[in-house]
């Protein structure tokens, strides 16, 4: 009798809370890998978009059309995506997405015509849009199970993924071809995908949680309420990611040619700033769990203006790389925090709205930056990055929890 005592303890510790928390570390490992490779996959692509227009004999102008593709390709799946979140689950269609984009990064280095990059990189678009709306609302769901402010740790994945994808892509650049080097990327997305797809599948379903959408029964706030938040959010997400946009394109033209950095430090630039916010997204939740989701909002959005008026208007190469540091670590977790607050309001679609909106700011970034920067400089031009953080920041008022009671 003692025995069978000891081995229905045994069970019930496995179906209790500290074996279902058990099971959750397993679910956000494999959710981390994800956002990783997502991160990876991405990067290995952009560290060879020189190659690839080189195969395909492209002008700046014919590029940048095609690789308008990616955004249109993106911006045309997330609302669908959210759609198919909500019938299917974040999960399922999380590995789907990540399979039909590890697959699509290899076929840019096969076109020898911008027509055929086009239609590629849409597809390409499509599944780097769709992987990030699905990652984004499963990661929602795990937040929220968890009961922990999380997010940021996810998209600190992303970050050291793209890390690691530009540091290797560079490396094998002078050694493999680009449809060698994107194939082998695209492999080792698929078995990443094979691998944590199978850990996240086999982990316990979230349980089901209250949204405030129009789906929801017992919903808190009216819907015109909640639909208003998400795009409140939507424009936070918006506003990072215009800086986040603006600085990949511009930083290093900005150290060379205002602050007469040398090659090596302008390099550094953009470095710097990608390696801030990934140090200020693993520690992310440290700081959420302390300061609260509002004060880091809006503490990170004025940081982030600091550093960028700092970096745009120094007149040293250290001051600049100074502000552009201060600038990753503001935003770092500006636009996790506004994707997870927008999914905890209204589900996998706000998190595909408060994405679309975001990404709708990467892609205005850079050309309303260089139209600026030829009508009145390229300094001038860097502080609506400034501004945009600011208001980011401000936004967070606008957007915090009501207390409870």
């Amino acid at each position: 009798m003692p025995l069978l005592n000891k081995t229905e303890a045994r069970s019930s510790s496995l179906a209790s809370p500290s074996g279902r928390r058990s099971s959750w570390s397993a679910a956000r490992l494999a959710l981390t890998a994800f956002f990783a490779v997502d991160g990876f996959l991405f990067a290995s692509w952009v560290v060879r978009i020189p190659d690839v227009r080189a195969q395909v004999a492209a002008s700046h102008s014919a590029l940048g059309l095609a690789l308008l593709c990616i955004s249109a390709g993106a911006v045309a799946t997330m609302a669908l995506v959210g759609r198919l979140c909500l019938r299917f689950g974040s999960r399922p269609v999380t590995v789907a997405a990540l399979a039909v984009f590890s697959l699509s990064v290899a076929l840019p280095a096969h076109t020898h015509s911008v027509l055929a990059l086009g239609t590629v990189l849409l597809l390409f678009g499509a599944g780097y849009g769709a992987a990030n709306v699905a990652m984004n609302s499963a990661a929602v769901d795990l937040v929220a199970e968890l009961r922990r402010p999380v997010m940021p740790s996810f998209h600190a994945g992303y970050s050291l993924g793209g890390l690691l994808g530009a540091a290797i892509g560079g490396l094998l650049a002078g050694r493999l071809s680009a449809a060698w080097a994107l194939t082998l990327a695209a492999a080792l997305g698929a078995v990443v995908t094979a691998v944590a797809g199978a850990a996240l599948l086999r982990a316990p379903a979230a349980r089901p949680r209250t949204v405030n959408s129009p789906a929801a029964p017992g919903r808190s706030r009216p819907t015109g309420h909640a639909r208003l938040l998400v795009l409140l959010l939507g424009l936070v997400a918006l506003c990072t990611a215009y800086g986040e946009g603006a600085l990949a394109d511009w930083a290093t033209l900005h150290l060379t040619d205002d602050v007469h950095a040398s090659a090596a430090l302008a390099a550094a630039g953009y470095a710097a700033f990608a390696f801030a916010m990934t140090v200020g997204r693993l520690s992310g939740t440290w700081l959420t769990e302390r300061l609260g989701h509002t004060r880091v909002l809006l503490l990170g959005g004025l940081a982030a203006c600091a550093g960028m008026a700092t970096a745009a208007l120094a007149p040293s190469v250290p001051a600049a790389l100074a502000g552009f540091v201060l600038v990753g670590l503001g935003l770092a977790n500006v636009f996790p925090l506004a994707i997870a607050r927008a999914g905890e309001t209204a589900g996998p679609q706000g998190v595909a709205t408060a994405s679309t909106l975001g990404y709708a700011g990467m892609l205005i970034g850079p050309p309303v930056i260089g139209f600026l920067a030829d009508a009145l400089s390229l300094p001038t031009a860097l502080l609506t990055v400034a501004a945009s953080s600011a208001l980011a920041g401000l936004l967070s008022l606008t957007v915090r929890r009501p207390r409870t009671t």
